[in-house]
């Protein structure tokens, strides 16, 4: 057990005192007004109730303010000693540190440096701090201590309650576009009997009632088309979902996803969507369509270009993905060209599908700052998306790319059952042979496609990759409220 520090003493023993005055935990405690809506009151309305954590204070002689704050807003408050008397004043000063929670009621007025504040007429002890707040917080300059203490990082960062105040609010601006649009937000099961949905490494578990070995979802994709099997013709749903992958500044194993699917309609419905969609909700959100990437001024009410995998592989390194169209030509020229693609397999046991991506987000995507839509994808990159009518080495798909990030991608379905399960045959092969990413038989659901399925256009945005780069964060932990962190020690774990 750690030993504790003179401040931590002290206001453990100001919680002894205070029981004796009142309790220093009280179970409620009835507020009137939000501060950040208690701050828009105008001067003369009394009996304001508020509450909120104190951050700032300057006790003095028979006066007193102090500023309290939640993660959407703050007040000033003054507590006179002929106001709410002199004993109950001592038991302020004598009682109140940085961090502990008040309760107030009294009149708002506006003082001569032009700051609203409300005059107590009365205040509840509301919680006691043990720990004192830092004077400046590590966060600051310490991302690890962000990441790790996230609670004091909202505390004491005004960036911080921002980022994560647009974040949520960019959530019930795209869950209102679908719902005016009829969509219907439903829910999938985390725990499943085959990994399905995308191409990623699955978390494995056991289900001990059942004695059956289960997955984490890695995208609720295939359950979601099941509901439109069942005539749901708009579903969608915010889902947590967890991919056993690489860590980097995109990417996390457990991450927040919106999938949505809409009978009748094909990718280029959807691409029109995605496109109306995020500039209505980032302009209802930051309230421009203005974005500041790098330095970089990015207008995203301009039409957003649409571009394919071949056209833009060309551009950056001059290698025309329909000639070298085959696995074994096309890692010949990767090698002859020197290009290191970044792979947790190697790359001779990958399909020429995955290998094309790869070669992609190496060569290309680092550069791709304006929003573009990237079409025209190897077949055998979309195990689950439509054949092209016109080309069959194609899929039906698109990619909506923003600084270098992948933010949405979208298919037209795959209906077909047959050829549904002709594709999951050739990705369990690739799985057997040694592609962890790829996805195995799953006969459920070619069952339920066996049902019949009417056309179908679905897309999947990660909320926490679009938060970061419409914030400009540099790592996503930036934008998740408590990312998964390893462990400094077990001693220090034991300890807390």
């Amino acid at each position: 057990m750690r030993e504790l520090t003179e401040q931590e003493l002290v206001r453990r023993e100001k919680v002894s005192k205070i029981k004796e005055n009142c309790n220093p935990y009280p179970e409620r405690y009835v507020i009137t007004h939000e501060l950040c809506d208690a701050k828009l009151l105008e001067d003369g309305v009394n009996n304001v109730s508020v509450a909120g954590r104190i951050v700032l204070m300057r006790k003095m002689g028979k006066m007193s303010f102090l500023t309290i704050r939640d993660v959407k807003g703050s007040i000033q408050i003054s507590i006179k000693v002929d106001v709410v008397g002199e004993e109950k004043y001592e038991f302020f000063k004598e009682s109140f540190d940085l961090g502990d929670f008040i309760g107030v009621t009294g009149e708002v007025f506006t003082t001569h440096t032009e700051e609203k504040t409300i005059r107590a007429s009365d205040f509840v002890f509301l919680g006691k701090a043990l720990k004192p707040l830092p004077e400046k917080f590590h966060g600051l300059t310490d991302t690890e201590a962000c990441y790790r203490n996230r609670y004091v990082d909202l505390i004491m960062n005004q960036n911080t309650r921002d980022r994560f105040n647009l974040k949520y609010e960019f959530i019930k601006q795209v869950r209102r576009y679908l719902e005016d649009r009829n969509y219907v937000e439903i829910e999938t099961p985390v725990l499943i009997n085959k990994p399905s949905g995308a191409l990623a490494k699955p978390f494995m578990s056991h289900h001990n009632a059942l004695d059956i070995d289960v997955y984490l979802r890695i995208a609720p994709e295939t359950y979601l088309k099941r509901a439109i099997v069942g005539g749901f013709t708009k579903v969608f749903e915010f889902a947590r979902c967890f991919r056993n992958e690489g860590m980097d500044s995109t990417h996390l194993q457990d991450f927040s996803m919106l999938e949505a699917y809409c009978s009748y309609y094909n990718y280029k419905d959807t691409m029109l969507l995605i496109e109306d969609m995020l500039k209505t909700v980032i302009l209802n959100t930051f309230g421009t369509l203005e974005i500041t990437i790098d330095d970089k001024i990015v207008d995203l009410s301009k039409k957003w270009e649409v571009v394919s995998f071949r056209d833009l592989i060309n551009k950056y390194v001059s290698l025309d993905i329909n000639v070298y169209n085959t696995k074994e030509l096309l890692i010949a020229q990767i090698v002859e060209r020197g290009i290191e693609l970044d792979s947790e397999t190697d790359i001779n046991l990958l399909g020429f599908g995955k290998l094309v991506d790869l070669l992609y987000k190496k060569v290309a995507r680092p550069f791709m700052i304006e929003p573009v839509f990237l079409v025209d994808h190897p077949i055998e990159l979309s195990p689950l998306a439509r054949a092209n009518d016109n080309d069959k080495n194609i899929t039906d798909r698109f990619q909506l790319v923003i600084n270098g990030a992948e933010i949405i991608n979208a298919y037209s379905e795959l209906v077909d059952p047959i050829e549904q399960l002709n594709r999951l045959e050739e990705q369990a092969k690739l799985n057997a042979d040694g592609d962890d990413e790829a996805m195995v038989m799953d006969y459920d659901y070619i069952e339920a496609m066996e049902y019949g399925m009417p056309p179908i256009s679905g897309w999947g945005m990660g909320i926490d990759r679009v938060i970061q780069v419409l914030t400009g964060v540099p790592n996503i932990k930036d934008s998740v409220l408590f990312p998964l962190m390893r462990p400094i020690n077990n001693e220090k774990e034991e300890s807390k």
